[in-house]
């Protein structure tokens, strides 16, 4: 497989061209090494700017021998530089104030293997790769600063999404179930997985970025998870704190406005026939809502959120409640399939409208999938618009129930100006 990737070089241009750009990701690397000091002082490693230059000069001329058919050459060549890595680490290792630290020797092991593919002719792909090696290393700190943010939790829902995607699908039967036409297990669960994913990094986000820094912000990233979840608690809140009534509703117009952006990226994914159909009806709330939050920030500094959000807090990723989520989603294909066949166009957007307020991505998977044949993709993205504005209805209808007057007042604008824009796109 590797010999397509192996060209010898035409002239001696050519070849000089590559040992030149070979020298230069050394070059890359050892000026990032000298700049943050492990070139120097008494915990000093072996290779500083110089060292690393002649690493990759060494790599390219092995990739050049390599190309013309000179592989023991390049080999005792190679091997000669990857020994003298092993001897510079082992010695280091010795010193008494020495630290155990072993980058800047894999950093040479790895210029040394880019120098070799950029010898061979792969220049723009050793070019892109020490760009790679020279960003991680130079964000040392920024790296470590977000592995210290992530806890048990995260480290527990990574490794169950691991499980769900690499052990759970691969042996899931891809023989349709019963009563789903040519539903099998295995596509449900990657759906799962797709939703899985998205909420995921959601959580991920909020986490990031922290329970304090505004409503607005939590708005949104909460709302990659769950806006009705935001509705929910947001319109609890007003009542504790009536001080923060507005902030609060302009956080619960931000997790709906990020809604039909959702729709659209899951159905870009799932039918792009039906995401194009879908633009009209879900482009305008997103304008409006944009629109909306650029002028509440303008005019007023938000409340910090305190750690009240449990709820969202918690990890989206759990086996049981992906379970769940497949079994949901079965349940709305069939039942969108019955419906469809036996009452048609009414049908479809009487099940909109209850899945609506339900669940949001069961809907988004069944209109997907009824408008992948293309000539019900205007009606599954009927569909959509239909069940967008049924969520929001619901979503306001909580908090004019739950909320404070103060945020019933704003969030009735809101969500009466995005669910306005639907119905403006739809006419239009």
């Amino acid at each position: 497989m590797l010999e397509p990737l192996i060209t010898a070089p035409r002239d001696g241009l050519e070849a000089a061209t590559r040992l030149g750009i070979a020298a230069l990701l050394g070059l890359a690397v050892g000026i990032e090494r000298q700049w943050s000091g492990h070139a120097s002082g008494p915990t000093a490693r072996f290779a500083g700017l110089r060292t690393f230059l002649i690493l990759g000069i060494g790599g390219g001329l092995a990739g050049i021998l390599s190309a013309v058919d000179r592989p023991i050459e390049s080999a005792v060549l190679l091997g000669g530089a990857v020994t003298l890595v092993i001897a510079a680490f082992v010695v280091t290792m010795r010193r008494p104030e020495a630290e155990v630290d072993g980058t800047t020797e894999a950093a040479a092991l790895v210029v040394l293997g880019l120098a070799l593919v950029a010898g061979m002719g792969q220049l723009a792909l050793a070019s892109g790769a020490v760009a790679v090696v020279v960003l991680v290393l130079g964000e040392k700190q920024r790296l470590h600063g977000m592995v210290a943010k992530v806890g048990a939790a995260e480290l527990q829902a990574a490794a169950r999404f691991a499980v769900m995607a690499l052990v759970i699908l691969p042996v899931l039967p891809t023989t349709p179930l019963p009563f789903g036409g040519d539903i099998s297990p295995r596509s449900l669960w990657m759906l799962v997985l797709l939703f899985s994913a998205i909420n995921f990094a959601g959580y991920l986000a909020r986490q990031a970025v922290g329970a304090n820094r505004g409503y607005g912000i939590t708005g949104v990233l909460g709302g990659l998870i769950s806006s009705t979840l935001i509705t929910l608690q947001f319109s609890r809140k007003s009542r504790e704190e009536p001080q923060h009534a507005a902030a609060l509703a302009f956080g619960t117009v931000a997790a709906c406005t990020v809604l039909p952006v959702r729709i659209i990226g899951v159905l870009m994914v799932l039918s792009a026939t039906v995401a194009q159909a879908a633009l009209p009806f879900l482009i305008p709330p997103i304008m409006v809502g944009g629109v909306i939050l650029l002028l509440a920030f303008r005019r007023r500094h938000e409340g910090g959120a305190t750690a009240g959000d449990a709820a969202v807090e918690r990890s989206p990723l759990h086996v049981v409640a992906s379970i769940r989520m497949a079994l949901l989603f079965w349940v709305a294909l069939v039942a969108l399939g019955y419906v469809q066949a036996r009452f048609g166009t009414t049908g479809v957007y009487t099940s909109a409208v209850l899945l609506g307020l339900t669940d949001m991505d069961a809907l988004t998977v069944a209109m997907a999938r009824l408008g992948n044949g293309g000539d019900m993709s205007a009606i599954a993205a009927t569909g959509v618009a239909v069940g967008v504005l049924s969520n929001t209805a619901f979503k306001l209808t909580l908090g004019l129930v739950l909320g404070s007057p103060g945020y019933r007042r704003w969030l009735l604008v809101g969500l009466a100006a995005l669910g306005g824009a639907v119905g403006v796109g739809w006419l239009v």
